[in-house]
């Protein structure tokens, strides 16, 4: 942006953050290494061999620019590290008082709302903006009471109720609009627990999911080493502007557009999936959902496996000992996310479990790829000070990183062998991870099965080895003097893990981590990286690249004109994710992106990641729709593939674009429901954007993701209630003409005609006369270069 002031004639050093500013560095890091007392240290040594250019990019930025901090890499997951320790509830500037609040580029940012600071998720294109002080524009939300009675049982884990809010949440249809829990219940819950819940709110779909500070985020703010005369500071300003609850007193209870209960009695043990995490199953219905999902039809709860196919079991030799995988075999078990890795009651209930399932005799087989990723310090300090860790690595969840890792999809490759079985088999193998996001694609390319769990239960299915198993009837496996252990006999209760927690998680442990979070990470700290406030482009980088997007950008404004003849690029059914759309993970070896980064001499073993590249726009916009689990209506299969219509060709996605762009064709995207759930991800608006996407035209749209569009110039059209391309008899083979009116007004019904004759409506999704401004401007973030040049 600095370099795009300039050279429209204005000063670049005025670009700079107005508030302040933290970055915290994770989830780069992919799980290379697992089950090894050396597999921190090498994935962190392969992290800085692989991001060196990033990080200087990185650390030049946080020198270059004014009132911007930077948490170096392995310190912990950005939301976890605001949790425990940037959060302050209550800001005190100059003697005055004012609620804390946060906007973050990335979906969980709600995390903490659990403490009692109003924050959400927002995409790296608004975040800039705000940074650079342009306010939040929003349509003024609903509020939905969602209120807790009850008491969870004992062997009910905070993972349980989240999967079980989410699932209750989404029925109810909540996009959109702010949640706020209340009711006695609340104060049966740790703030740790509460963070838990406010975490996945983007996966029930809320823009917010606020708990109100009562006296237990008090003692939070004690317990993780605040400072206390600020704490009582704190809790007195509240309490004078009534901002202090008491959630047994129902006569503080605010009015709502709506109420739903949940009583939290009725929560039983349970994971998510096999495809999307709203996709709640009990734990005792496992066995039996994944085996109905083997042969359903292929969607969100199926594989479409033959009958004659489901016993399938493909034998395989690892390490110099044979083995067997079948459909529901575990390959990837993972303790990762800040959804769960901030909450120390599940994380030492995993490792309860884990001491208790060593001392019975059981192991868990070596070619599952385990792996534990704390989003913190402290987490590994009061696992080791409780006790636990070396029954933890014992089972191979030894601590391979800090960040989100599988939880993203930075999971790293399986073994050959454990890769070939499963291909061989075409077999529906499993991964099961303590995250928030299960999407197809997202963990794991050889895992088309993801089950989200609370971290007890990632080891105890794999130790089980497989997820077709009923806990109830079933052993997790037989120890060497033949007897038979069930889960039960190794399960911690809530009381049991309560007594470890009081003991061990401790004030002194966070002042010890993050006092000295910033200068902790001794290769950080030397790298060495340029002072210019200007940056200088390495034109030979395949990580850090000039970005086109304002390369022709004037002073004036140009005057959006229709959209003449788009033909569709793709066309989706419901709920395409942004990481249909933007993958993170893995670079295929026949893509794209992959041959680019070949052309430049790269080979497969260098390729990193896509989120790792997030900073070059050639590999990003190859990236675009190339996840391999694409679903798109044009073809007959699963890939990252469209047809060009002109000549009728099926080709990378990719590659179509271009030749349209080639020709001067512009592009359109169909779709269906919740059109851009799942991550904040910038880029799947950026990637549409260089592809050539005019326009998006769905039936509805996750809340970031239509902001991100906004945000990109590319315009966000909706279908009128009760319509939707098949009523509309829409092919997707039809070229499409977007009539885009002088006078734009938010939310106005504008006419689209097709070059069969057919014309019909839809709504623009410009919700406020703000975004109405940034599309004028092309995009926000042309609208504040303009806005700084003048």
């Amino acid at each position: 942006m600095r370099d795009a002031v300039k050279k429209l004639g204005g000063d670049p050093e005025k670009i700079n953050p107005i508030c302040p500013a933290d970055l915290v560095i994770d989830h780069s890091i992919q799980v290379d290494f697992n089950r090894r007392s050396d597999s921190l240290k090498k994935n962190q040594d392969l992290e800085f061999e692989r991001n060196k250019e990033r990080f200087e990019f990185l650390k030049w930025g946080s020198q270059a620019f004014k009132n911007m901090r930077i948490i170096p890499p392995g310190s912990g997951i950005i939301h976890q590290v605001n949790l425990e320790y940037l959060a302050r509830v209550v800001m005190d500037q100059d003697g005055y008082y004012y609620p804390d609040s946060v906007v973050g580029t990335d979906s969980h940012t709600t995390m903490i709302d659990g403490l009692g600071v109003l924050g959400w998720g927002v995409g790296g294109i608004e975040a800039e903006a705000v940074m650079l002080g342009q306010p939040i524009s929003m349509v003024l939300p609903e509020v939905v009471g969602y209120k807790l009675l009850g008491n969870p049982q004992p062997l009910v884990t905070s993972t349980d109720i989240v999967l079980t809010v989410t699932k209750h949440l989404r029925q109810v249809g909540v996009v959109g609009k702010f949640v706020e829990f209340f009711g006695p219940g609340v104060a049966q819950l740790s703030i740790a627990d509460r963070a838990t819940i406010a975490n996945m709110c983007p996966e029930y779909g809320a823009t917010a999911a606020y708990f109100p500070v009562d006296d237990i985020s008090i003692g939070y703010l004690i317990q993780t080493g605040r400072d206390k005369e600020k704490v009582m500071c704190t809790k007195k300003y509240l309490e004078a502007v009534g901002m202090l609850r008491d959630f047994k007193n129902s006569s503080q209870d605010p009015d709502f557009t709506q109420v739903v209960e949940l009583d939290l009695h009725t929560v039983v043990p349970c994971c998510s999936g096999p495809k999307r995490p709203q996709d709640k199953v009990a734990v005792s219905d496992m066995k039996k959902d994944f085996e109905t999902c083997l042969g359903a039809k292929q969607g969100f709860k199926g594989f479409q496996i033959a009958p004659d196919r489901h016993n399938t079991i493909v034998k395989f030799n690892f390490e110099g000992c044979d083995f067997e995988l079948a459909h529901g075999s575990v390959v990837i078990a993972a303790i990762t996310s800040c959804t769960n890795t901030s909450n120390p009651s599940v994380m030492l209930g995993a490792g309860l479990l884990a001491k208790k399932a060593v001392e019975a005799g059981l192991t868990v087989k070596p070619y599952i790829k385990t792996s534990l990723s704390p989003g913190s310090g402290v987490v590994t300090y009061y696992l080791r000070e409780s006790g636990v860790m070396s029954y933890l690595s014992q089972l191979g969840f030894d601590v391979v990183g800090y960040g989100c890792m599988t939880c993203i999809g930075n999971s790293g490759p399986l073994p050959e062998s454990v890769v070939a079985a499963i291909t061989q088999g075409d077999l529906v193998a499993v991964g099961v991870l303590s995250g928030n996001r299960n999407f197809e694609g997202r963990v794991h390319p050889n895992t088309r099965a993801n089950y989200l769990a609370s971290p007890p239960l990632v080891i105890a299915y794999a130790i089980a080895g497989t997820i077709r198993i009923d806990f109830e009837k079933e052993p997790l496996g037989i120890n060497a003097s033949g007897k038979k252990i069930f889960l039960k006999d190794i399960w911690p209760t809530r009381n049991e893990i309560q007594v470890v927690e009081h003991q061990f998680v401790i004030p002194g442990m966070f002042k010890e981590v993050y006092q000295k979070i910033e200068t902790v990470n001794e290769s950080w700290n030397a790298l060495d990286a340029p002072s210019d406030k200007l940056y200088t482009w390495n034109p030979k980088s395949t990580y850090i690249k000039s970005p086109p997007f304002f390369d022709g950008l004037t002073l004036a404004l140009q005057t959006p004109k229709t959209i003449e003849d788009a033909y569709v690029l793709l066309s989706f059914g419901d709920s395409v994710t942004t990481d249909h759309i933007s993958p993170a993970g893995n670079i295929a070896r026949n893509s794209p992106a992959a041959r680019y980064l070949m052309s430049r001499g790269l080979t497969p073993r260098e390729f990193n990641s896509y989120g790792s590249r997030r900073g070059n726009d050639a590999v990003m916009a190859r990236g675009t729709f190339a996840n391999i689990r694409l679903v798109n209506k044009f073809i007959d299969k699963q890939g990252p593939q469209t047809v060009h219509f002109p000549s009728g060709e099926i080709l990378d996605v990719f590659d179509a674009a271009e030749r349209y762009k080639q020709a001067g064709h512009p592009l359109i995207v169909l779709a269906g429901k919740e059109y851009g759930a799942g991550s904040s991800r910038d880029w799947a608006a950026k990637g549409p954007f260089l592809l050539g996407v005019k326009a998006v035209l769905a039936e509805s749209y996750e809340r970031i993701h239509r902001s991100n569009l906004v945000g990109m110039g590319v315009i966000p059209l909706q279908y009128l209630p009760g319509e939707d391309a098949g009523s509309l008899g829409l092919t997707g083979r039809e070229r499409y003409t977007i009539i885009i009116p002088e006078k734009l007004k938010p939310q106005m019904n504008i006419q689209i005609k097709l070059d069969t004759g057919k014309t019909f409506h839809a709504i623009m999704r410009f919700d406020t006369d703000v975004e109405l401004t940034y599309f004028h401007n092309g995009g926000i973030l042309n609208y504040m270069i303009r806005k700084m040049a003048s």
